[in-house]
C-alpha cells in the first residue's frame, strides 16, 4: 500500500478525490487490521464519553500509537464521543478533548449541542462531526448544523437514496452514511428499551441489546366478570384467582422460534455505484465490538469495489468474490436498509440466529520465506494437517490450499496447531505478506 502524507486541517475542508472508507476499531490491533486492509479512515472509542462502553476502547497512549500508525498509510483516526450527556457527565470533557487534539485525532462524533459547543471553543482545529444519534434526515436539519460550523454529518439510517440526493442538492456540506453492519430498532440508536428492562443507558454507552433478546408472545384471557365458556376456560375458579381477573395464554408452543425485534444487517456492497453518484462522502462501516475477522474482510471487500469503480465506472462490474467474502463475515442475514424502500416483515430476524461466522481466523502472517516457501504464522484458532486453509490479503489476496505439515519455530513436527498466539510454520502454495490473514471454515 502506497504511504501518502496525512492532510492537515486548516478551516477549510480537505476533499477526497473519492469516497472515504470510514471502519471500526474496537481496539489497537483492530484499528492497524481496518487501516492495512484499506480504510481511509477509522473511528474508535476512548474511555469516556462514547456509546459502546463494552468494548476495550483506547487510553490516549494506544491513540496515539494508533494515530502514527495510520498516518504512515494516509488514514486518519475519528473519536467518538457520542452520548448524551447529563450534567455531570460535562465535567473534565475539555480537557478531554484538549488530550483528543494532543495525540492527533482528526474529528469527533458527536450529537450533543454542548459537547459541540465546548469542542469549538476549546479544540477548533478538531473536526467535529455530526453523529447519527441526532437522526438527522432532511436537507433542512443538515443546513442548520452546517450553519453550526459542522463540516460534515452522519445522516440517520432512515434516509432513503432520494432524501440523500435533495439534500446534497440543497446544501454543501459532507454526508456520512452507515453502508454496512448492524441496524438499530428504534430511530438511530435513540432507544430506551435498555434502560427500561436492565436501567443500563442506551444513551449513554450500556446498551444491553434487549431487541436481540429472544421474547415469549402471550394473550390475556378474559377477566373473572365477563362469560367463559367451559371450552376456552376449563377451569373457571384458576381465572378467578389470577391477578386481576386475568391469567395469561402462552401464544407460542415450547417447540416455537421465540420472538425477536432484532433487524437484518445493512449491506450496501452491491450498490457501491448509487451509493457514488448520490454524492455521499463517507461511506461508514459499523461493527467496534466485531472480531478483527470482520474488519479486515468487510473493509477489504468494499476498498477493492470502491476502488474499481472509480478507476473505470463505464465498465465496473460486481465481482462475486467480493460478496462471497461479505458472507464469510457476515453475523446476520442482509439487507439494504432504508436506502431503496422502508423496510418491512421481511427485513427482521424471527428465526434463531446463527452468530457464529462459518469460518475461523485461524493465523496471522507474520514472515514468508520465497526460497523455501515457508510461512511464518501466529496462530489464532485451531487447525491441523490435512485441514484446507485460506488465505487473504489487502488488494484481492486470495487462495486455498491443504495443511501439510506443521512445524514449531524449532523445527518440530506438530500434530495440531493447538495453542493461542503460538508462533508456527507451514509450506504455503503461493507467496504471502506480512498482515495476511489465514481462515478454516469452521466444522
Amino acid at each position: 500500500m502506497e504511504v501518502m502524507s496525512q492532510p492537515k486541517y486548516t478551516g477549510k475542508r480537505y476533499r477526497l478525490d473519492k469516497p472515504e472508507l470510514l471502519a471500526p476499531a474496537g481496539n489497537l490491533e483492530k484499528l492497524k487490521f481496518a487501516v492495512h486492509y484499506g480504510a481511509d479512515a477509522v473511528y474508535i472509542g476512548g474511555q469516556m464519553y462514547g456509546l459502546r462502553s463494552n468494548a476495550d476502547n483506547f487510553s490516549f497512549e494506544e491513540m496515539r500509537e494508533g494515530v502514527e500508525f495510520a498516518r504512515k498509510y494516509g488514514a486518519k483516526v475519528f473519536v467518538a464521543t457520542n452520548i448524551y450527556a447529563h450534567n455531570e457527565d460535562l465535567e473534565g470533557i475539555e480537557a478531554y478533548l484538549r488530550n483528543l487534539h494532543e495525540v492527533g485525532i482528526a474529528a469527533i462524533i458527536t450529537a450533543d449541542p454542548a459537547i459541540i459547543e465546548i469542542a469549538q471553543r476549546a479544540v477548533p482545529e478538531i473536526e467535529v462531526h455530526l453523529s447519527t444519534q441526532q437522526s438527522t434526515m432532511n436537507w433542512q436539519s443538515v443546513k442548520f448544523w452546517k450553519e453550526e460550523g459542522l463540516p460534515r454529518v452522519v445522516l440517520g439510517r432512515e434516509v432513503s437514496f432520494q432524501e440523500i440526493a435533495e439534500i446534497k442538492k440543497h446544501v454543501d456540506v459532507e454526508i456520512e452514511a452507515f453502508v454496512h453492519g448492524a441496524m438499530c430498532s428504534s430511530y438511530s440508536g435513540r432507544c430506551v428499551l435498555s434502560n427500561h428492562f436492565t436501567d443500563r443507558d442506551s444513551n449513554r454507552g450500556g446498551c444491553c441489546q434487549s431487541c436481540r433478546w429472544s421474547y415469549d408472545l402471550f394473550e390475556e384471557a378474559p377477566s373473572n366478570d365477563v362469560w367463559v365458556s367451559e371450552e376456552d376456560a376449563q377451569d373457571q375458579e384458576e381465572v378467578s384467582a389470577s391477578k386481576n381477573g386475568v391469567t395469561p395464554n402462552p401464544l407460542f408452543q415450547p417447540e416455537d422460534n421465540a420472538f425477536t425485534m432484532g433487524s437484518k444487517d445493512l449491506c450496501m456492497l452491491e450498490s457501491i455505484p448509487e451509493l457514488i453518484e448520490v454524492g455521499i462522502d463517507s461511506f461508514k462501516i459499523e461493527g467496534r465490538m466485531k472480531s478483527l475477522h470482520y474488519v479486515a474482510t468487510v473493509v477489504n471487500a468494499y476498498r477493492q469495489a470502491i476502488d474499481s469503480y472509480m478507476a473505470d465506472p463505464e465498465h465496473y462490474v460486481l465481482k462475486p468474490e467480493w460478496v462471497e467474502e461479505i458472507n464469510k463475515a457476515a453475523n446476520r442475514p442482509v439487507n439494504t436498509g432504508f436506502f431503496y424502500d422502508t423496510p418491512d416483515h421481511e427485513d427482521h430476524i424471527y428465526e434463531p440466529e446463527e452468530k457464529a461466522t462459518p469460518y475461523d481466523f485461524a493465523g496471522l502472517v507474520l514472515e514468508y520465506n520465497s526460497e523455501d516457501g515457508k510461512a511464518l504464522i501466529q496462530q489464532r484458532n485451531h487447525f491441523k494437517p490435512g485441514q484446507e486453509i485460506e488465505f487473504f490479503g489487502p488488494g484481492g489476496t486470495f487462495f486455498k490450499q491443504r495443511v501439510d505439515t506443521i512445524w514449531d519455530e524449532k523445527g518440530n513436527v506438530l500434530d495440531a496447531a493447538r495453542h493461542a498466539m503460538q508462533r508456527i510454520v507451514i509450506k504455503v502454495d503461493q507467496p504471502v505478506h506480512y498482515f495476511d490473514m489465514m481462515r478454516c471454515k469452521r466444522k
